[in-house]
């Protein structure tokens, strides 16, 4: 696969996903727009193709509607910034930016989430008062995943106890 092919894959997933197709003529002037990117970027040079995909490979591991929301959010800005430094007269840039920051609108809460990941990955563990306060939390973080999973299970078995009818 191209880099055309997966830019308008990832494109397309984030923009479906959400709704922003209301008609088949949307995706083709974004398919023509792409198009003109690719040209603006030289994405048909050889070293495209080598290794692996940027965005399609992340989209496969988030799989619930919530996590894909955050994983989106960020691959949605990171179009934008790809996009910041690039001519704003071209009639195709803009259209694609307008596009994405559609979508951005309805990903705010992304972001947000993200930073407490990238928060939780900065911790130091080592650290003692680190450790401390881990172990003073713990227990809530515990009886928070027991509700989560009692609630799980609460939801299955009354869609089963609905479906012997």
């Amino acid at each position: 696969m191209t880099c055309q092919t997966y830019s308008l894959f990832v494109l397309s997933v984030i923009m479906i996903y959400f709704g922003r197709f209301g008609n088949s003529l949307i995706l083709a002037q974004l398919q023509n727009d792409i198009d003109q990117l690719n040209a603006d970027f030289n994405s048909s040079y050889s070293d495209v193709a080598d290794g692996q995909p940027i965005f399609t490979d992340k989209l496969i591991n988030w799989t619930e509607r919530n996590e894909k929301r955050i994983i989106l959010s960020q691959i949605v800005s990171l179009y934008l910034e790809m996009l910041k430094p690039m001519d704003g007269s071209k009639a195709h840039v803009k259209h694609i930016a307008n596009e994405l920051h559609t979508l951005k609108e309805s990903l705010s809460d992304g972001s947000k989430k993200m930073k407490d990941l990238m928060d939780l990955a900065k911790l130091q563990m080592s650290d003692l008062q680190i450790q401390r306060k881990a172990v003073n939390e713990l227990f809530s973080v515990l009886q928070k995943l027991v509700e989560k999973q009692n609630s799980h299970k609460r939801k299955r078995s009354q869609s089963q106890r609905r479906c012997k009818c």
